[in-house]
């Protein structure tokens, strides 16, 4: 009775929204500690937001691949991890926007720095994917092939450059240092907590999730672009759209392209310096890789106009994912294999 109960929808759905609630206490620690941090440290908004809480607030993503990487579907895992970059940069900036107060500003450093060199690394990804169907070839229909340790260095070495880039900003730029009444230890130790918090109770959302694709017969492919997706995003989202509503626009964005830059630079290659070797299927990735840039440019040219995010621009975004969600599920029920042989 007791195991019936557990696997039943409506106990995960109570995990759901019990996880959702500690994740946004999580994200809260996490922002007001990175905050508090970095003005000690004398780190500018950007780097703040693409670096210190970008870094934290990607630790679901990083968990997601490394259990798939170590079980076997690293396919599911990547495209998890691709869906969850689409719902950063189309749907997160969309809601951050909207919930804000007015347009949600950004600046040049955004605009030509860090959207540029996230795009730098969602084509140094498909080059690397490239390279291990080229050299270690599995099969031609689909294509696969095998991403051994010494390709997954390449983007961890890209990664390396931007830590450099942002080393370089902050050693250049003259930001006062917040010192007075700080308890150091006390804030690392906040930080620490909310990474804890977050990565526990983001690994039983997405448990109670996949369990409830499985009750209701929902493909893994669709959820792991979807809800997963959607669900190991949430606290980019919530820090994001607290940043946004304190009228801080560049630490809300950087944390966006910063997280997707760390996830697809380090997170897939990590899982793949734990394993081995994993396979790659380039049949899969690639299109979403490529739907995955032309967001990227809807992201970039919405922010290039008068350097905010209009409101309207936010529901176009907006609308823009729920193309892609449409087009996920039509691939998934092999709707446009029928349109094509149409």
């Amino acid at each position: 009775m007791v195991g019936l109960l557990s696997d039943a929808p409506v106990v995960h759905l109570a995990v759901i929204a019990a996880a959702t609630g500690f994740i946004w206490l999580g994200s809260g620690w996490l922002e007001e500690a990175a905050e508090t941090l970095s003005g000690y440290y004398g780190l500018p908004a950007v780097v703040q937001g693409s670096v210190v809480v970008a870094v934290g607030s990607s630790f679901p993503e990083l968990v997601s691949v490394l259990v798939t990487a170590l079980t076997g579907v690293f396919e599911m895992g990547v495209g998890a991890l691709v869906g969850s970059a689409i719902f950063n940069v189309l749907v997160i900036p969309a809601v951050a926007g909207i919930g804000g107060e007015g347009e949600l500003e950004a600046n040049r450093t955004i605009v030509y720095k860090e959207a540029q060199f996230y795009m730098l690394a969602v084509s140094a990804l498909v080059v690397t994917f490239a390279l291990a169907v080229i050299y270690y070839p599995v099969s031609s229909d689909p294509i696969v092939g095998t991403m051994p340790r010494s390709l997954a260095v390449i983007p961890l070495a890209l990664y390396g450059l931007y830590l450099f880039i942002q080393y370089q900003d902050v050693d250049d730029a003259e930001v006062a240092r917040v010192r007075d009444g700080v308890d150091i230890g006390r804030e690392w130790a906040k930080l620490a907590a909310g990474l804890g918090l977050i990565v526990v109770t983001v690994e039983r959302l997405v448990a109670s999730v996949e369990s409830l694709g499985v009750a209701f017969g929902i493909p893994e492919f669709l959820a792991g672009v979807t809800i997963v997706a959607a669900a190991t995003s949430l606290p980019d989202a919530l820090v994001s759209v607290r940043t946004a509503r304190e009228n801080r626009g560049a630490t809300s964005l950087g944390n966006v392209l910063g997280s997707n830059t760390f996830d697809l630079l380090v997170a897939i290659p990590l899982g793949v310096l734990i394993v081995g070797e994993v396979a790659v299927n380039f049949s899969t990735a690639v299109p979403m890789l490529g739907v995955l840039t032309v967001a990227t440019v809807l992201l970039f040219v919405t922010l290039r106009t008068d350097l905010a995010l209009e409101r309207r621009e936010s529901y176009a975004l907006l609308a823009a994912y729920g193309l892609f969600v449409a087009w996920v599920v039509a691939e998934t029920v092999g709707a446009t294999q029928a349109l094509k042989g149409v």
